[in-house]
């Protein structure tokens, strides 16, 4: 019979952790990458959720060609804050609580994608051929960029940021029943689920795309927001009225904040797992849970650390593209470095857990450990020509930072008395 005490999640590091011996430096490595890139990854989804409101309001109020309200970026930023703190509070109630907007999310996410599946081509008068959807490669797009390769390969970005979060059911295994099977049977089916309706909604979408510079234009009614743009104008077009395309962003937006309530329970459930094992400063403080087991502390913690993030929006949005830019590629190489020391250093010693890949294991995680190494070095390259200040890609900075912060700690200070993550089971 196994027990389980409080929050706290096993990251993917962990669970690894208890599966085999493996070199605690390389789990301390992923886990502050994870852990940085899970603040991002806040601070990303919730800014992505107020500019989807800033358009649904520009477009209600009349479109920016019809005197539409745009917020100025203070007003933007207590949208934001307002996010964060309902994304606090729902963070701060029961298990219970969250596993019902878990479950609402999940059918939130699979009736849209349905819905709208359907609705888009069905109301668009005219729709692009699929010739046009999947060969197409817009290359007059103003950042000097015109090669379809490089465009493609630096594309890829969307893909992988829309695929984040695997690591979400492991956060909560040590809240799940039979977590060493439920979790990474969570994280499979998300996946999978994902990949296949997240495809078919992209190929509706895309089939309104039929005038890309119109739709890039920052003088069109939804100030040069392509999708938004494009919804409104398929409505407005069969109609009379883009009224429906608004409401198909507000469902968006309900994903978005949903995604962004998700996002804070994993940053919470992590922090509480990193101070648990003291490697966290002032770890006393986060690793406490309220009356409901919640980890209160630490879930405002991530609130805040967001907050925080999104406050060099308001001095540079140069800064705040670098200060963000860590969440896909941060998170990646999180994931990528347990994979490559299971498939190296770990691969004679590691004892399979209850689910598993059998042989097919080591293969998998090469495969996954090559394709990491292979989005790390795409993201990393320049996104415009020529490369100047306004626009340079300061992805490397912003992760290359982290990983030099994570190996200094380690080496001066960490190394001398971490021992690696304390097991929170007692087993009958």
């Amino acid at each position: 019979m196994v027990q389980h005490r409080g929050p706290g999640a096993l990251s993917l590091h962990r669970i690894l952790h208890h599966h085999q011996t493996m070199n605690i430096s390389s789990g301390r490595l992923c886990a502050r990458h994870a852990a940085g890139s899970q603040w991002a990854c806040t601070t990303s989804v919730d800014f992505s959720l107020v500019q989807f409101v800033q358009v649904i309001v520009l477009l209600s109020t009349g479109g920016a060609n019809g005197g539409g309200y745009m917020a100025s970026k203070y007003v933007v930023l207590a949208i934001y804050c307002a996010i964060l703190i309902l994304h606090g509070l729902i963070n701060s109630l029961s298990i219970q609580w969250l596993a019902g907007f878990g479950q609402f999310g999940a059918f939130w996410n699979l009736a849209g994608v349905f819905a709208l599946t359907i609705l888009i081509p069905a109301v668009a008068k005219e729709r692009a051929t699929m010739g046009f959807v999947f060969t197409h490669c817009y290359t007059e797009n103003g950042v000097g960029i015109h090669s379809k390769v490089y465009t493609l390969a630096i594309g890829l970005l969307t893909s992988q940021y829309s695929l984040l979060g695997y690591d979400t059911s492991a956060h909560m295994s040590e809240e799940t029943k039979n977590a060493a099977w439920s979790g990474p049977m969570g994280i499979v089916v998300s996946v999978a689920l994902s990949s296949i309706f997240g495809w078919i909604y992209l190929v509706s979408l895309t089939s309104i795309v039929t005038n890309i510079p119109a739709l890039l234009d920052p003088s069109n009614d939804a100030g040069g927001n392509a999708i938004a743009q494009a919804l409104y104008a398929a409505f407005r077009a069969r109609f009379g009225s883009g009224a429906g395309g608004i409401v198909c962003l507000a469902a968006m937006a309900v994903a978005i904040f949903l995604c962004g309530t998700a996002s804070v329970t994993s940053n919470s459930r992590m922090g509480y797992a990193f101070s648990r094992d003291g490697a966290m400063p002032f770890s006393p403080v986060w690793y406490r849970v309220n009356k409901q087991e919640v980890p209160f502390n630490v879930v405002w913690l991530s609130v805040s650390v967001a907050f925080v993030m999104a406050l060099t929006s308001l001095g540079s949005q140069v800064a705040f593209q670098a200060m963000v830019s860590i969440t896909t590629l941060g998170m990646y190489i999180a994931y990528g470095l347990p994979i490559f020391f299971r498939v190296t250093a770990a691969r004679s010693s590691f004892v399979p857990g209850p689910f598993h890949l059998g042989r097919y294991g080591v293969a998998v995680g090469w495969v996954a450990a090559a394709w990491v190494a292979l989005v790390t070095v795409l993201f990393c390259l320049p996104v415009a020509y020529p490369v100047a200040v306004d626009n340079f890609n300061y992805t490397p900075a912003a992760v290359g930072g982290v990983l030099l912060l994570s190996l200094g700690a380690w080496a001066l200070h960490a190394r001398f008395w971490l021992r690696g993550p304390v097991t929170n089971v007692d087993a009958a």
